[in-house]
């Protein structure tokens, strides 16, 4: 699952995928209803691969807590980030048994399970854990004797005249 294009802008529905950088700013198209929008740099957005959840030995990345999601549901639809706060709270605890339940509040959880909903509705939780490219064997470079200088010739030349 690759998040490092998908956004979350502060005071828009939805998610967006980020299209294209201006210097004022960037080009986001929602997942949602494949709107394109500009957005400044004064906005407030998150890149979700940026966001953790609290637990009680640290933060646990989004995209992990994603990949759990897609595990437990087998890549499908999660529950609806509508049911009440003590059904979303015991499905978290599923997912993430260490979650800090004083930090991570019930509108994050529903926020993760929208969030998680709508990617899974793109077709875009595909993965389950990020391949890691493996090392690229490089052929060795032949050293290549040093040239002289253009300019060392012309001077060469003009001398001999």
């Amino acid at each position: 699952m690759n998040l490092t294009k998908i956004l979350a802008i502060s005071g828009k529905p939805g998610l967006y995928e980020l299209k294209v950088q201006t210097r004022t700013g960037f080009v986001a198209e929602s997942l949602i209803d494949g709107k394109k929008i500009t957005v400044n740099l004064k906005s407030n957005v998150s890149l979700l691969s940026e966001i953790s959840i609290y637990t009680y030995e640290g933060e646990k990345p989004l995209t992990e807590v994603m990949q759990q999601i897609a595990v437990k549901e087998n890549k499908g639809q999660a529950i609806s980030h509508k049911e009440d706060n003590a059904t979303l709270a015991a499905y978290f605890k599923e997912i993430l048994p260490t979650y800090d339940e004083e930090r991570v509040y019930p509108s994050d959880i529903k926020k993760v399970l929208s969030w998680y909903n709508t990617l899974q509705a793109k077709g875009l939780v595909t993965d389950l854990a990020p391949a890691a490219e493996e090392p690229k064997e490089e052929a060795p470079v032949a050293e290549e004797k040093p040239k002289k200088a253009p300019a060392a010739k012309k001077a060469k030349a003009k001398k001999e005249e």
